[in-house]
């Protein structure tokens, strides 16, 4: 219900309340990891069916807090065959999933992020009534395996990444040809080439969060 709209607000990297707490899962390389998104509950009304737009998880390492050019994409997901990611959010019931890399043992912060465009054809600084509405979460995981071969590269920053004269930030559903809509933010990280496969038996993670 308070979605995050100041694109300079620090709130941008883990939403409000920005600190490490004393709860970390434990996971392994190749893992799959599901986010399960509600409104009030689980499986009610996920997010109003008007909150079109893209749904998005990014990457960092817990050491960093989420401070500087730390963040790495995963995975994206925009529109495509008639339908917005958050409509398949919702299809599916508040859930979307990542396959985590062959990551080096260690701790990291997962970041999926919802960005709702119902109102994205006026910027916040121009309008503080309307503007994109972000809604993100940060999940503390621990790759506790040691068969895992890839560390994380530079990335961007949150906040500084996402810009008000980004075309995926600045757009209207309403009278633009959706096709067109260019998710914001960097490409999908391409981790480096393993010289080993990890070993570790695959496990599904579920992390459950309001918006």
């Amino acid at each position: 219900n308070n979605p995050v709209k100041d694109l300079t607000s620090s709130a941008l990297a883990c939403n409000v309340d920005n600190n490490p707490v004393p709860t970390t899962i434990n996971v392994s390389p190749g893992d799959e990891i599901t986010f399960i998104w509600g409104h009030d509950q689980i499986d009610d009304d996920i997010i109003a069916s008007s909150h079109k737009g893209p749904v998005v998880v990014y990457i960092a390492s817990t050491s960093s807090q989420g401070s500087g050019n730390v963040w790495l994409k995963l995975a994206e997901d925009g529109y495509a065959d008639g339908s917005w990611a958050i409509d398949k959010l919702i299809a599916n019931r508040g859930r979307h999933s990542v396959t985590l890399p062959n990551l080096v043992a260690g701790e990291y912060l997962l970041r999926p992020e919802i960005l709702a465009l119902h109102e994205a054809d006026a910027v916040y600084t121009q309008n503080p009534n309307r503007g994109i509405q972000l809604y993100m979460e940060c999940i503390q995981i621990k790759i506790v395996s040691t068969t895992g071969t890839v560390g994380l590269s530079q990335g961007v920053s949150f906040p500084g990444t996402y810009k008000y004269s980004d075309p995926g930030i600045h757009f209207d559903i309403y009278n633009s040809d959706p096709n067109s809509y260019i998710i914001p933010g960097p490409a999908v990280w391409t981790p480096g080439t393993s010289s080993s496969a990890s070993t570790a038996a695959t496990q599904n993670f579920f992390f459950v969060f309001f918006c």
